[in-house]
């Protein structure tokens, strides 16, 4: 069998000559080793140790200026502490939106040489040499990365609820603590699925430098320019007709659909919905269905989970996706010593 035909049944890849057999067993054959592996590289690199400086520095200072505002606020609030994340204090953004650029800077710092520096460091052919598939690999090399997001995540948070307990005097209610773990849920979902588009370009490209540049041109595109392309889309799609003003809700309507292909979008969608109990629906809103509702009263928790399901379900949908296209172009590349 050539060497290159191993990639068609997902085995290991066999080296050019070195008359290697493949390897029989789970195709996730050492997925736990290479993940934990990953795990610890991460967690140990400076690269790691600079991007989390920079998410804690900025994170005390928007918690700062939130609870300076809040400290301000005279009107009672029964979510008092879900404002620590959402409420912002110029120069200072909200927390939210601060976790909305740097969440996405962590999965593609973590994921833009995952395989293409295996292959520049001649590191590939050795680890596939081992009882280790394709599968196991790449699969590890995610799941660790999204492991050190997900430690990461957790101390942020821990930190920010240190902080709040220790400023504002009183800690967080149970319904806070829930919405609050969703959101952490909705954050590494988010990550993820930059870090699957750093693994795709990884891929892809076999200079971490082209990979590191087309994950961040991408990300550029649906952070600060999509928000612009869509209405021009929507607008070439169903043009506004001056005598049929329902035209004008349909070309919103479609902006809207447009603008949720970023993941931007999707996560300051879920996150308004789980931190902003009063917020009542994430599209637009006609006073029909505004009858009868009470104005300012907060959703129960589970309304505002079955809101940002669908925004956390379409996190979680594009990072499956992306994953699988670079699981894809993974198995088709040959391997050579």
């Amino acid at each position: 069998m050539p060497p290159d035909a191993t990639t068609a049944d997902q085995s290991p890849a066999v080296l050019s000559g070195t008359g290697h057999k493949p390897s029989k067993g789970s195709p996730f054959q050492g997925l736990a080793t290479v993940a934990l592996k990953e795990a610890a590289d991460h967690m140990t690199s400076p690269r790691m140790h600079l991007v989390m400086l920079l998410m804690v520095l900025t994170a005390i200072g928007a918690i700062y200026a939130a609870i300076g505002q809040i400290k301000n606020t005279v009107s009672e609030d029964p979510f008092l502490f879900l404002n620590l994340f959402t409420l912002a204090k110029q120069p200072f953004p909200s927390f939210v939106a601060l976790l909305s650029f740097l969440l996405s800077l962590v999965g593609i710092t973590l994921g833009f040489d995952a395989v293409n520096g295996e292959y520049n460091r001649r590191t590939m052919s050795r680890i596939l040499s081992q009882p280790i598939y394709r599968d196991g690999l790449l699969a590890g090399k995610f799941l660790g990365a999204l492991l050190v997001v997900a430690i990461n995540l957790i101390a942020l948070f821990l930190l920010v609820t240190g902080m709040g307990i220790l400023m504002l005097g009183l800690p967080p209610s149970g319904e806070e603590a829930l919405r609050g773990l969703a959101f952490l849920i909705t954050c590494l979902a988010y990550s993820g699925v930059w870090l699957a588009v750093a693994m795709l370009f990884s891929t892809v490209f076999r200079t971490p430098a082209t990979s590191a540049l087309a994950a961040l041109t991408l990300w550029l595109i649906f952070t600060l320019f999509w928000s612009m392309i869509a209405p021009g889309v929507a607008s070439l799609i169903a043009p506004i007709d001056p005598y049929n003003p329902m035209t004008a809700i349909h070309q919103a309507e479609i902006t809207q659909v447009i603008s949720r292909f970023s993941p931007s979008t999707l996560f300051g969608e879920a996150a308004t919905g789980l931190l902003n109990p009063a917020t009542r629906s994430l599209g637009l809103v006609f006073m029909s269905q505004m009858q009868g509702a009470i104005p300012g009263a907060p959703l129960p928790l589970d309304q505002s989970l079955l809101l940002a399901w669908p925004e956390l379900a379409g996190l979680i949908a594009a990072m499956v996706i992306v994953y699988a296209i670079a699981y894809i172009a993974f198995q088709r590349q040959e391997i050579r010593a």
